[in-house]
C-alpha cells in the first residue's frame, strides 16, 4: 500500500528532525570533551548559542558581541545573572568605525550585507528589512578588554560577513583551539563569503575541517544551504 503524499511528507519531516536531533546530540558530546573555558559569540542574536554553549561548558568565560539594540537588551537580560558572561553591543569586521546594518523583522537574518534574492525568495519571512548605523570593531582590537583562558572557542554567525571578521582577528585567531563558523553554500548576501573562502582561511591560519554542528536545508528543494562548520587546531 502506497501511503498518501501528505504522509510521506510527514514522515520524511519528522526522520529529518530525528536526524538533526542525533546529530546535535553527537556533536555535543564530540565538542564537551575540548576543554574549553572562553567562549566569543559573534553574532550572538539573543543569546541562542550562548544558552546551548553555558550548557556544554559550565564554567567557561562567554563574551557575545550583537549590535542590534533589541536584542542586545534580551540577550543582556537573558544573561543577567551570569557571572562569567560579558556582552558587547557592536558588530565586528575587518576595520574600525560605523556602518549601516540591514536589519531584518526576522533578527537572525539581518547582516552587514544586502540579502539576495534567492534569500528571500526561499524565506519569504525575512523580506521587511530597515536600515540602522551600528559601530564596528575589529576583534583583535577588543582582546585588551578580554581574558582568554584556554581553551578558546570562536563562534561566527554574522550571515556571510564572517571573512571580514575573521580579517579582524588575526591575533585572536593564533589563539584559539575551536572554531564554529556559519558556511554558506549559494549566495544568499551580496558579495558574502562563502564555504570554499571561509574553508581556505581557516586552513591556512593551522585549523582543520572536522564536519558540521547543524546544517540548514531548502524547504522549496531540500538542498543544503548553510552550515555550522566545525574547525580544529591540532
Amino acid at each position: 500500500m502506497r501511503l498518501p503524499i501528505s504522509v510521506r511528507s510527514g514522515l520524511r519531516g519528522w526522520v529529518r528532525r530525528l536526524g538533526f536531533e542525533l546529530s546535535r546530540r553527537h556533536s555535543d558530546q564530540w565538542l564537551q570533551q575540548i576543554p574549553v573555558a572562553t567562549i566569543i559569540d559573534v553574532g550572538s542574536n539573543i543569546g541562542q548559542f550562548a544558552a546551548r554553549a553555558r550548557l556544554l561548558y559550565p564554567d567557561s568565560q562567554i563574551y557575545a558581541f550583537e549590535p542590534l539594540a533589541d536584542c542586545f537588551a534580551q540577550l543582556s537580560h537573558r544573561f543577567s545573572d551570569d557571572k562569567k558572561f560579558t556582552g558587547f553591543q557592536m558588530a565586528l569586521g575587518a576595520a574600525e568605525g560605523t556602518s549601516t546594518f540591514h536589519r531584518n523583522d526576522y533578527s537572525p537574518s539581518s547582516s552587514l550585507l544586502e540579502m539576495e534574492q534567492l534569500h528571500e525568495q526561499t524565506f519569504t519571512y525575512t523580506r521587511d528589512h530597515s536600515q540602522v548605523s551600528v559601530p564596528v570593531r575589529r576583534l583583535d582590537a577588543v582582546l585588551p578588554e578580554l581574558e582568554l583562558k584556554p581553551d578558546v572557542l570562536l563562534k561566527l554567525d554574522v550571515q556571510g560577513y564572517e571573512d571580514r571578521v575573521l580579517d579582524g582577528a588575526q591575533a585572536l585567531l593564533r589563539q584559539t583551539r575551536v572554531v564554529i563558523s556559519e558556511v554558506s553554500f549559494e549566495a544568499l548576501y551580496k558579495e558574502q563569503a562563502q564555504f570554499d573562502d571561509i574553508y581556505r582561511r581557516l586552513t591556512d591560519a593551522g585549523f582543520r575541517y572536522h564536519g558540521n554542528w547543524e546544517q540548514l536545508f531548502s524547504p522549496v528543494d531540500g538542498r543544503v544551504l548553510q552550515a555550522d562548520a566545525i574547525f580544529l587546531r591540532p
